[in-house]
């Protein structure tokens, strides 16, 4: 088998090497012109490859190509012959879980406004809130909207979810609502884990908000996309939303002096929710995994459904 790489990780490589029979690794160039090549397998990293295009084209024998992340919407899908397309899917849902908890008891807990250096006006009482019975809202339930509901089920929330098709939910605690008003409506904190694709391109628009309750906190660690930002300023502004945290921005890196930086009711991290000691790990075991199942012609997983876009 020849993987095809724009490139280079050797430690993934070597495990490539320890754990395939008859495997080659040939390292292509990222951007600029493309030699025609032989390969069965291109990995491929999900952004910074300027000819992508090219490099397909330029393969002879291509039967799969593999994105190195957890997401296919900045793959030029539409630049897929019969190859299958996989990404490394819910590699990183638990860390993205985490940060996601993390976001909701900091504003439930008013974290790290709670936290003194000088005696308080107040001892022993505080306006904090608790996650009991509050209604946690997530739009989307792959496998990062899966690893936030069960931690949220955890801390006794209530667990709705909307879907792209309506269906009896997998998960036992979890309820999957017919409409996204409803869930705007009811939902205490609002989780946006859905794919970015043209249908749900400022999904989260003036009227979406508008549905919300004004204490409500939107949290996003899909695509920035999927909001309107001009909307998502109006609301803050005006009393329509409590709090907005952010790890995607558009463009990223968002510049210097954008209004995100400096709104108080917005905390903005550099895109770093997916983030753990074995993310990256996670992210290549499943391309080696899904490399032996290649040469032993099993399926593979993290299908991308290049008709859906994810």
């Amino acid at each position: 088998m020849r993987i095809a790489a724009n490139f280079s990780i050797p430690a993934l490589e070597q495990q490539l090497q320890s754990q395939l029979t008859s495997v080659q690794w040939l390292t292509i160039p990222s951007e600029g012109p493309v030699e025609p090549f032989e390969a069965q397998v291109l990995l491929t990293l999900p952004v910074g490859v300027n000819n992508l295009k090219e490099v397909i084209e330029a393969a002879r024998g291509l039967e799969w190509i593999h994105i190195f992340g957890t997401g296919a919407d900045s793959f030029p899908i539409h630049t897929i012959n019969n190859q299958t397309l996989t990404c490394s899917r819910g590699a990183t849902s638990a860390a993205i879980a985490e940060w996601v908890l993390a976001m909701i008891l900091s504003h439930d807990k008013r974290l790290p406004s709670s936290w003194i250096d000088t005696p308080p006006q107040a001892w022993n009482f505080a306006d904090l809130q608790s996650l009991e019975n509050k209604t946690l809202g997530l739009v989307g339930f792959g496998a990062i909207g899966q690893a936030i509901a069960k931690r949220a089920l955890a801390f006794d929330m209530t667990v709705i979810a909307k879907v792209r098709q309506n269906r009896t939910s997998p998960m036992e605690g979890v309820t999957f609502v017919e409409e996204l008003s409803t869930l705007l409506t009811q939902a205490d904190h609002i989780v946006l884990a859905l794919p970015a694709t043209q249908a749900s391109q400022q999904l989260i628009n003036a009227q979406a908000m508008a549905l919300m309750k004004p204490s409500a906190h939107l949290i996003n660690v899909a695509r920035a996309g999927i909001i309107d930002h001009n909307a998502l300023k109006f609301a803050l502004d005006n009393e329509q939303l409590a709090c907005a945290s952010l790890d995607v921005t558009e463009p990223e890196p968002l510049p210097k002096g954008h209004w995100l930086y400096q709104h108080p009711k917005v905390r903005l991290s550099p895109h770093i929710s997916w983030y753990s000691p074995v993310a990256m790990q996670r992210i290549s075991d499943t391309f080696i995994n899904n490399a032996i199942a290649f040469q032993q012609g099993l399926p593979l997983s993290g299908q991308v459904d290049t008709q859906a876009g994810y």
